[in-house]
């Protein structure tokens, strides 16, 4: 993610003068709802409401990929009337963004809420969230990057099991379709989620690599690690306690990766972790000078010094070839295999 220079100070200025307004000031930091709550399988013929919590969408040849998308996988939709508003990179008023997210949430026929774009602004909702809207309303929430903040909010103080999966604007190759089909259409465990096995040459196209060995069993949480990092010292700060945490981001340096990964370890969230998966970084490489650390310098340094097993390279996050990940449920973390192997289901048939 870009901006971050801003996005720290901005948040920083004003995050005393939010809390203060916010009706969230009562909860601890560390609570969390231990209740699981799960939507329900998606059909063909269902309706999907499509939201931009962050960014608008305003294109109309964006719109057209988003049905096109849909109509793949015979759903309907249901566009937020925000979502087109704003130009490029403008966004809406945060009560307009927060207006679809729970209208999406709370109408009957739609069973699904699919994001249609991230970009920047998810976190401004937080704090405005009606979480107990959510709460009894479950059903599938699916997005990334940006989103990630959402996420991490919905999933802690509601218990909603979330995906952390593709947003209507990504490629979806064949790889990604496919993982996003046996995430959302079935109520039966995922299983085993595993890069593509393709070749450049001799080499691997997408390589995992373990950093430490072994075995981890827990919850899965995660997502995009700026956004993590600016959670922290929130009531909405992720809660990695015996968990699998995964971790992905897209045009940080390394030194940034760095600061975030240390901001994370200071916090105790990565010891507190049972696993981690650090997923693609992509373009994360140093634009500065030339003997500064890689990205897989920086993962061993910190990563590789924790007690648990740690796997680097996953198909999570900013890629075509994307995985659709249940956050909430059980999974078997596998670092010496290169695998993981979600065996809780996510989703309910009713």
């Amino acid at each position: 993610m870009r901006r971050r220079d801003f996005i720290s100070s901005a948040f920083a200025t004003s995050s005393c003068f939010l809390l203060a307004q916010s009706p969230l000031l009562s909860f601890n930091n560390n609570s969390s709802n231990n209740n699981t709550l799960k939507g329900e399988v998606l059909k063909s013929g269902d309706i999907v409401g499509v939201i931009a919590p962050g960014s608008a969408v305003s294109d109309p040849d964006d719109l057209f990929r988003t049905k096109e998308a849909l109509d793949y996988f015979g759903l309907k939709m249901e566009l937020g009337k925000h979502v087109k508003q704003g130009s490029g990179y403008k966004t809406r008023s945060i009560d307009q963004r927060l207006d679809d997210l729970h209208e999406m949430f709370g109408a009957r026929d739609i069973k699904a809420v699919f994001c249609i774009r991230g970009g920047y602004g998810s976190m401004q909702l937080l704090d405005k969230i009606d979480y107990d809207l959510v709460t009894n309303n479950p059903k599938v929430f699916l997005g990334y990057s940006d989103i990630t903040a959402l996420h991490v909010a919905i999933n802690k103080l509601t218990g909603l099991v979330t995906f952390h999966g593709p947003i209507m604007l990504s490629g979806f190759t064949d790889y990604t379709a496919k993982n996003f089909h046996k995430a959302l259409f079935s109520d039966k465990p995922i299983g085993r989620l595993a890069n593509p096995n393709t070749k450049k040459g001799i080499r691997s196209r997408y390589p995992v690599r373990t950093v430490v060995g072994g075995l981890a069993k827990g919850k899965l949480t995660g997502g995009n690690l700026t956004l993590i990092s600016n959670t922290l010292g929130t009531p909405y700060e992720i809660d990695t306690d015996g968990k699998i945490l995964f971790i992905e981001d897209v045009g940080e340096e390394p030194y940034r990766i760095d600061r975030m990964l240390t901001q994370l370890n200071l916090a105790g969230k990565l010891k507190s972790a049972r696993g981690i998966i650090f997923g693609k970084c992509t373009d994360c490489k140093s634009k500065s000078q030339v003997w500064d650390p890689s990205v897989g310098e920086v993962v061993d340094s910190i990563l590789g010094n924790l007690k648990m097993p740690v796997l680097s390279g996953l198909m999570i996050g900013h890629s075509s070839d994307q995985m659709t990940i249940p956050e909430g449920v059980t999974a078997e973390l596998n670092a010496d295999e290169g695998y993981l192997s979600i065996i809780e289901s996510a989703l309910i048939r009713k």
